[in-house]
């Protein structure tokens, strides 16, 4: 098992652990699926996924999951309040052209948000911007600055201060050490790698 694939498995057990078996679950860029198939086999949900790449909706059909190609934000303005259970917008936020118009509307239509990402504001990649003084190049960060994703790097600090100001209540939080196994317990803007929240309004 890679390092990456290591790292989106203990993602997804978290996530996994905020999901009430046989509820209704949207996954906002939901990819290839694996994460939505994770949880149709382990919490028997009725899940749907959104993304913007074809070949990426293709995969989620191959897998057997109900997905959608699309705008996510014009794909949830069809659903009433509350109608899923739990909304994931899991390593997506951060690529997003409008997160706040996002996020909103996704409160709107689940009963609660989980939002993960990775956090920019993790002490190595301040470090690398210091000494190097050019985007970082890892395994997380793959591309050059030229082809770059994500479009909106954001941190801890960033995350809940977005929260504050747009009045989004904070149910759960999990903060990941720099190997996204351990957790991380002080100092999470700048000890934390990885972050998962659970939003509610």
């Amino acid at each position: 098992m890679t390092k990456l694939v290591e790292k989106r498995t203990v993602d997804m057990q978290i996530i996994g652990d905020w999901v009430e078996p046989g509820t209704r679950v949207l996954d906002l860029g939901c990819g290839a699926g694996v994460l939505l198939d994770y949880l149709v086999q382990t919490k028997q949900v009725s899940a749907v996924g959104v993304d913007l790449e074809f070949n990426k909706i293709a995969a989620c059909v191959r897998r057997g999951l109900a997905a959608y190609q699309g705008d996510m934000t014009d794909f949830m303005r069809a659903f009433p309040d509350k109608h899923f259970d739990r909304v994931i917008c899991s390593r997506t936020v951060q690529e997003l052209a409008d997160p706040t118009a996002v996020i909103l509307e996704a409160l709107r239509v689940g009963r609660a948000l989980t939002v993960g990402f990775v956090n920019h504001g993790f002490w190595k990649n301040r470090l690398n911007a210091l000494l190097q003084g050019r985007k970082i190049r890892n395994e997380v960060y793959t591309t050059e600055w030229f082809e770059s994703r994500p479009a909106n790097p954001v941190s801890v600090a960033d995350f809940e201060h977005f929260c504050a100001a747009k009045g989004i209540r904070i149910a759960r939080r999990a903060h990941l050490a720099g190997n996204w196994r351990t957790p991380c317990r002080a100092l999470p803007n700048l000890l934390a790698g990885y972050a998962v929240y659970d939003l509610a309004r």
